[in-house]
């Protein structure tokens, strides 16, 4: 895991600060990851709620349009789930295969003191 903290041919001096930088950018991730999916549920859902609380202040004909408006954007909200679930699965599979990536398991069996 640490292997890939360092790209080749990195100058000796920078190494630490490079670590320390790599090691941040992994550890903050899963965070932004979370927080996206978070934003976009959240974010759908109250403009759902926002616009439906203007119903009881509608007469028929406009409480009607309302209400195909707001069946649109259950749809809408529907799609942009799907597309999140699909960047979610994507981005971890690539993190994932960035910790596992042959250049890595290359560079460990050369050097086999970084193992331990």
């Amino acid at each position: 895991m640490l292997a890939h903290l360092v790209p080749l041919g990195t100058p000796y001096p920078l190494i630490p600060f490079i670590v320390l930088i790599e090691l941040v950018s992994s550890l903050i991730r899963p965070g932004t990851l979370a927080v996206r999916l978070a934003a976009n549920m959240v974010a759908g859902h109250l403009l759902l709620t926002l616009i439906g609380s203007l119903a009881p202040r509608l007469g028929i004909a406009l409480l009607l349009g309302l209400l195909r408006g707001l069946v649109l954007l259950i749809t809408l909200e529907c799609a942009v789930a799907l597309i999140q679930s699909y960047v979610f699965r994507i981005l971890i599979t690539l993190y994932v295969e960035e910790v596992r990536s042959p250049k890595i398991a290359g560079i460990l069996s050369k050097n086999p003191k970084l193992i331990s």
